[in-house]
């Protein structure tokens, strides 16, 4: 029964010393504004971790992803710095969610070593509002009061927080002017508000451009 639990005990210390667990150490985060070019830098992770640059190369370190994702990230072994690879589309990666992360490992061997490399990627104005339609159709009676409001289809925009859709404009009429509110999700909409009373006998169709912004 003794020499059995020694085995067995010796069998676990083998197999420990032949897979050696990986040691995770802290997280190394940076930001990276979509849709730049390849070999742009961002950052230094030899400096980051306060090892000289020629541990890199001798601990053969290497950028891992965690889900066998797209990587869009290297590093450069002879300088430390962290560049890309390729081009991030903040959109296709994250439609419209607010927090868009990458995250790496940065794997450095002799001893083993993981440190998590998160890319937080920061959203820039690269697209435009978008109307569902190229026409908004109203019938609007000419017995309509004055002050009467119509709500407008909101235009949509890719981007998110500061870039997303921050007005609209509409174009210089008699007969109606814009009021432009806050909707409850931090977007905005717009109105139409009737100014001058209609006369269908004198104009039975207006056309007016509206613009989002």
């Amino acid at each position: 029964m003794e020499t059995g639990l020694a085995i067995r005990f010796f069998a676990c210390m083998v197999a420990l010393l032949v897979f050696p667990m990986e040691v995770f150490c802290a997280d190394m985060s940076y930001n990276l504004p979509e849709e730049m070019k390849r070999q742009h830098v961002i950052g230094n992770v030899a400096k980051d971790l306060g090892i000289h640059v020629k541990q890199l190369s001798d601990r053969k370190a290497r950028i891992d992803t965690e889900d066998n994702s797209k990587r869009y990230c290297d590093i450069n072994l002879n300088s430390g710095e962290l560049f890309v690879v390729e081009s991030v589309d903040r959109e296709e990666l994250c439609r419209s969610r607010f927090s868009c992360i990458l995250s790496y490992e940065l794997v450095l061997e002799n001893p083993l070593e993981v440190h998590r490399i998160l890319l937080q990627i920061q959203d820039i104005n690269d697209n435009a509002p978008r109307f569902p339609n190229e026409r908004i159709n109203f019938e609007i009676t000419e017995s309509a009061d004055k002050g009467q409001r119509f709500r407008l289809l909101d235009a949509h925009d890719s981007d998110i927080g500061h870039n997303a859709v921050k007005s609209y404009s509409l174009q210089k009429n008699e007969h109606f002017t814009l009021s432009v509110r806050d909707s409850g999700d931090g977007g905005k909409y717009a109105e139409l508000v009737l100014e001058k009373e209609l006369d269908r006998e004198q104009q039975k169709e207006m056309n007016m451009i509206l613009t989002a912004t």
